[in-house]
């Protein structure tokens, strides 16, 4: 799966997620609020901002119609102004029930190469020469 970057982030992306989820909780949006619960640089990203980041980078790769499974555990916090870099190795490949499928596993990782997020997904892919309707 080719590399894919986010960001920097902005702290506009964590209020604008908010509004798309519905998740406003502080920690995302408010900095002094953030800080008075401990998180000494202000607010994080939400978690599944960054899953929808990893979301993005492999359906660009495999159509979402191929996509069977796709499953992620949050590693570490991601803070305004980190980069978050996106990749995916092919780990198995089999043909089950009459289907290609691969498995895959998929990191994202900021700037300095801490893990933000480790996945894994399955996609079916087309038998080569066979044009799906």
């Amino acid at each position: 799966m080719p590399e894919q970057i986010k960001g920097p982030l902005q702290k506009i992306q964590h209020v604008m997620y908010a509004g798309a989820s519905g998740d406003f909780n502080p920690l995302h949006t408010d900095d002094d609020f953030a800080k008075a619960v401990g998180m000494k640089d202000g607010v994080i990203a939400h978690g599944m901002l960054i899953m929808g980041f990893v979301g993005q980078a492999i359906t660009d790769w495999i159509p979402r119609k191929y996509l069977k499974k796709f499953g992620v555990r949050f590693s570490g916090m991601t803070k305004p102004g980190n980069t978050i870099s996106i990749t995916g190795t092919v780990v198995d490949k089999r043909v089950e029930n009459s289907e290609n499928i691969i498995s895959c596993e998929v990191v994202a990782r900021d700037e300095n190469g801490d893990v933000k997020i480790k996945g894994h997904f399955e996609a079916a892919l087309p038998v080569k020469g066979y044009v799906q309707k």
